[in-house]
């Protein structure tokens, strides 16, 4: 099977999984089990509605209520408005312009909002997102034809493996004082490279900074306009704010999830809204509202020369629009044409006021959790094509043929690493981690090529001599349960509270609590994560330090760091069963998020079956830093 063919079959199966899985949810759950899913907001309230760009209503609406549950809605995603006084029937659909926590605007191909969405109360749900995968698919169907032709195929040709990377890099010397040697080294195969140039970042490592020097470099040496995009909304605004912080002109596409002034401000919507002849725009559109309530409001039962009316004052609104339509086009065009990086995620670099530009350079950032259809999206656009990423953290979300196993998750970033290890560069160099902490990741995933910078290689916390520690449960009889799917370790829980708890109490006796180090407690599982918080927050000793002990998934920790991390490793059975435990990748980004200290709590009859904790519980044993649960009174706990 054709390289193309094969990754559409894939996309497709995860498709119609990912469809059936939304529709299950959305025909077969209550409205409340939505709403708690995050899948609906119930009730809304309409706060605005004008008609904008090209024929849309634009409708800005916000929650009335459960304003503290998280939601799945994001910019561009497809949505239904609907009344609960007859929710099949009383419903229009749009797509999702803007959204952050509480408030969200929306665009329908209407000119005014039906009757029923005055009567009953009205809602919004999240509708299976088609246009991502639509995206994707044509995508790789271009790249499959693309990559036919003698000269603009060349680079798709070297990124399957059909054409030779050859190596052969300008020689261009680069050092910056602020970077270490391998991240200068980094920056120079960038500038060097003629096509592909891979960026291959660990924990800690400076991926980010190396990264943002490099776009600097490249744009001083005449690189026009640069795309970066990454995989993830958080992602991409993390970008945003770092490139405009180094002096580079860049604009967002898309919303940002994070909701800060700043970031606002650098989008391409708040960009056009401060232009210069968006004045003239607010003017045309107050005149198109004007002819448009006039023209609403004539009865349904009228004569020929109301009639007439109404349509002349519809197709004066529609004349004016349309000049605001050209404005709108011309400050978009002005915007992007001024901007020395354009950022998107992977699917948003194909958004309608970006389709049709190419690049000399496209930077694809977390290229390790990428989806390699998504990538093609981007790559598309580009004439030299430069990836970051660490394929030994988190890999890409895959929902079908029991996700991690499917080759969906084997990234186009990892396949290239392994194809052309040539074009590697990769950064040693570790600024995060007591070295203790670094080593056991290092020899198990980095092939030992890590190392720590002497500011932070020794560091601990006060009057702390072990930097990491392994708590073995084995015969502590702290078994696991599961409910409804769901896993979880009542016992592991509670033996990690009382450790903190013992710690916390030396805290308070040395340093006033600005000085205590940040605490980080993570777990595999949801249900464990949710255990643990509410054994925190019921905890009287505990609980007035809860703004410095963030408990999470190990997938939301992801990117974050901080002076002590608890891991609880939850599994613990007599079958010796460590579900997605096995992902070794997961517990990588696990371990390296901790700076200082390093404290994981686990049974070894259990877990170390596996080689990878098997290894763990030995390094930790050479260190004389192996513990037994039994070592504390855990009857006691």
């Amino acid at each position: 099977m054709n390289y193309f063919d094969e990754l559409i079959s894939l996309l497709n199966e995860e498709q119609q999984y990912d469809k059936m899985q939304h529709e299950a949810i959305l025909l077969q759950s209550s409205l409340n089990e939505r709403r708690m899913q995050g899948m609906t907001w119930f009730p809304i309230q309409i706060t605005d509605s004008e008609l904008g760009r090209g024929d849309y209503l634009s409708v800005s609406l916000k929650k009335t209520n459960h304003l503290d549950v998280d939601h799945r809605f994001r910019f561009g995603m497809p949505v239904s408005l609907f009344s609960n006084h007859d929710p099949k029937a009383d419903r229009i659909d749009g797509v999702i312009s803007s959204v952050n926590k509480e408030s969200m605007r929306i665009s329908f191909r209407i000119e005014e909002l039906p009757d029923w969405s005055r009567r009953g109360k009205l809602g919004v749900d999240l509708l299976f997102d088609e246009h991502s995968y639509r995206e994707m698919t044509n995508a790789l169907r271009q790249a499959k034809e693309i990559a036919t032709d003698p000269r603009q195929g060349k680079l798709i040709r070297k990124l399957i493996g059909a054409e030779q990377l050859y190596t052969e890099e300008k020689e261009l010397f680069f050092e910056h004082p602020d970077l270490n040697d391998g991240q200068n080294k980094a920056v120079q195969r960038v500038l060097g490279t003629a096509d592909i140039a891979l960026l291959h970042g660990p924990p800690g490592t400076g991926k980010t900074t190396t990264l943002i020097k490099a776009i600097a470099t490249l744009l001083k040496s005449n690189n026009k306009q640069i795309l970066v995009v990454a995989p993830s909304n958080t992602a991409v605004d993390l970008l945003t704010e770092r490139l405009d912080a180094a002096g580079i002109v860049v604009t967002r596409i898309g919303n940002p999830v994070k909701v800060s002034e700043h970031l606002q401000e650098l989008t391409l919507d708040s960009k056009i809204d401060r232009h210069s002849a968006n004045r003239d725009i607010k003017s045309l559109q107050r005149q198109v509202r004007t002819y448009t309530d006039m023209a609403q409001k004539y009865k349904r039962n009228f004569g020929k020369a109301e009639r007439e009316q109404r349509k002349a004052l519809f197709d004066e609104a529609y004349r004016i629009r349309k000049d605001v339509d050209r404005i709108q086009d011309f400050i978009v065009t002005d915007i992007l044409d001024r901007s020395q990086v354009i950022t998107a995620t992977l699917v948003g670099a194909n958004q309608d006021v970006i389709r049709s530009r190419s690049y000399e350079t496209v930077v694809i950032d977390e290229a390790g959790q990428a989806l390699e259809p998504a990538c093609w999206i981007p790559i598309l656009k580009a004439d030299k094509l430069v990836l970051a990423g660490d394929h030994c953290q988190l890999s890409p979300t895959v929902k079908s043929n029991n996700g991690m196993d499917n080759k969906l998750s084997n990234t186009l970033f990892e396949k290239l690493v392994n194809l052309y290890p040539q074009a590697v560069s990769l950064l040693d160099t570790q600024y995060r981690m007591n070295e203790q902490i670094m080593n056991y990741p290092s020899s198990a995933l980095y092939g030992g090529l890590l190392k720590a910078d002497r500011s932070v290689a020794h560091w601990t916390i006060a009057n702390d001599t072990e930097p990491i520690v392994y708590i073995d449960t084995a015969g502590a009889g702290f078994e696991e349960t599961e409910s409804d799917g769901a896993i979880y370790n009542l016992g592991e829980a509670s033996f990690l509270k009382s450790h903190l708890k013992t710690a916390s109490a030396t805290w308070v006796r040395s340093s006033p609590i600005e000085q205590w180090p940040s605490v980080g407690i993570i777990a595999p599982y949801r249900k464990q994560v949710s255990i643990l918080k509410e054994m925190l927050e019921q905890d009287e000793e505990l609980r007035p330090y809860a703004a410095i002990i963030k408990v999470q998934t190990i997938d939301s920790f992801q990117g974050q760091e901080k002076d002590i991390i608890y891991i609880s490793l939850t599994r613990s059975n007599t079958e010796q069963q460590i579900g997605f435990l096995s992902d070794v990748r997961r517990m990588n980004v696990a371990m390296t998020r901790a700076k200082k200290k390093l404290v994981v709590i686990g049974d070894s009859a259990t877990i170390g079956v596996h080689s990878f904790y098997q290894h763990f519980i030995a390094y930790a044993e050479s260190l004389g830093q192996y513990h037994s649960v039994w070592e504390w009174d855990i009857a006691e706990m």
